[in-house]
């Protein structure tokens, strides 16, 4: 078999050690190999490094393994070239498996260049990775808390969800605090409600009859703090997102021009996609790597049903959501594709391929540096033509047992 990669590594890591094999070039034209283990503290790995340099390595590849292969990628990617690969596409010959050769054939693997390598960005990008990725954690979390929050006022009797959309809104906060400082009377609790919400008094007054007492003032009280502890934390974060994000403002501004993606959506998808989109040939590969495009399930010559891949579970967190506002907006091309392939394949299809759509005009915006342009609410009218339209919708009106006159609006 051909060898592609003359002096290459492969790294087999685990929480206390990492074993690597290196291949290079040997006597009478023979590949030389040699297995060496490390202990995964960093002077361990810099005595690895010190190895792979002295045998003159100009790649190493290892496995993603958890978070343990982090600490040395980042050690040696400044001095040979690194590659992350996904420990599902190098499955070895089942049986005897070690970790040494584990390693031997990563190496082997990586030699003759079977194997692809996944994506890593650049560290500025990371650190904007893990702001976003945590800032997305703690919204999740304040989340659950505000859910906790409901399931002890049902516990208590107090329906107020069922009368208020937003209990940790300012009417609902209000009376949350009343009630944790010892207030029950339901009329003076309902008299706390602010704006529109108090055409609602007489709903609220009956939400806010229960047995609320003691201990559930003491969890209340618990529960909001920790509202507001992730709520202060978040916006911390926001402001060190927003302190990362200068060197890359223009990508942020292009991607909110995009009907449905906010502010925070672009910061999140920024992130994971990073600024160099150069890294994917093309359009349809960031849309696979995603995991927003269908699979290839084909055998025998019978194609089987193509679930999209796991992808990227941030970014596509991040477009669903986008596709779900996206859906929503008046005389825009994405949701005249949304109403147009939801009757026929469901809302979770349709909010795929939006989510598809959205990451398409990305790669094109970045690539050209322009913002989105959109297709218009009539584009597939327009494509398809009127007159076909037209002939369509009278044909089943006629089938329905109408007869129909057409007469256009300006003559009408």
């Amino acid at each position: 078999m051909e060898v592609i990669h003359e002096r290459c590594a492969g790294i087999d890591i685990s929480k206390v050690d990492v074993k690597v094999t290196i291949r290079v070039p040997g006597s009478n034209k023979r590949r030389r190999s040699e297995t060496r283990t490390f202990s995964s503290v960093t002077s361990g790995l810099l005595a690895m490094r010190d190895w792979l340099l002295a045998e003159q390595i100009t790649l190493v590849a290892m496995e993603a393994t958890g978070i343990y292969w982090k600490p040395a990628f980042y050690l040696l990617e400044h001095d040979v070239e690194c590659w992350l690969l996904n420990a599902r596409h190098m499955k070895s010959v089942p049986g005897r498996k070690t970790d040494v050769k584990d390693s031997e054939w990563i190496c082997k693997l990586t030699e003759h260049g079977l194997v692809r390598h996944s994506f890593v960005p650049p560290e500025p990008i990371r650190q904007l990775r893990d702001l976003t990725r945590y800032r997305t954690e703690v919204i999740r979390e304040r989340t659950r808390e505000a859910q906790r929050l409901e399931k002890l006022l049902e516990d208590a009797g107090i329906k107020l969800s069922a009368a208020v959309s937003n209990i940790l809104g300012v009417s609902g906060r209000a009376m949350l605090e009343a009630l944790i400082v010892g207030q029950r009377n339901p009329q003076i609790l309902a008299d706390l409600a602010k704006g529109s919400m108090r055409r609602k008094t007489g709903a609220l007054v009956e939400a806010l009859t229960g047995h609320f007492g003691d201990h559930h003032a003491f969890l209340a009280r618990a529960m909001l703090d920790r509202v507001d502890a992730c709520t202060a934390m978040e916006t911390r974060l926001s402001e060190r997102i927003g302190a990362q994000l200068a060197p890359f403002r223009r990508q942020v501004e292009l991607l909110v021009t995009i009907p449905g993606v906010s502010t925070r959506a672009a910061e999140v998808i920024l992130a994971e996609i990073g600024d160099d989109i150069a890294r994917f040939p093309s359009a349809a590969d960031l849309a696979s790597w995603a995991g927003v495009c269908p699979g290839n399930n084909e055998s025998g010559g019978r194609t089987g049903p193509g679930k999209t891949r796991h992808g990227d579970p941030w970014l596509k967190a991040a477009l669903g959501q986008a596709a779900v506002s996206a859906a929503r907006t008046k005389d825009t091309y994405l949701a005249a594709r949304y109403r147009r392939i939801v009757a026929r394949r469901g809302k979770k299809r349709a909010l795929v391929a939006l989510e598809h759509s959205i990451l398409v005009s990305v790669w094109h915006m970045f690539t050209r540096d322009v913002e989105y342009a959109d297709l218009g609410g009539q584009y597939f009218l327009e494509r398809t033509g009127r007159a076909r339209q037209t002939r369509r919708l009278v044909s089943q009106l006629n089938q329905l047992g109408y007869q129909v006159t057409l007469q256009t609006e300006g003559a009408a």
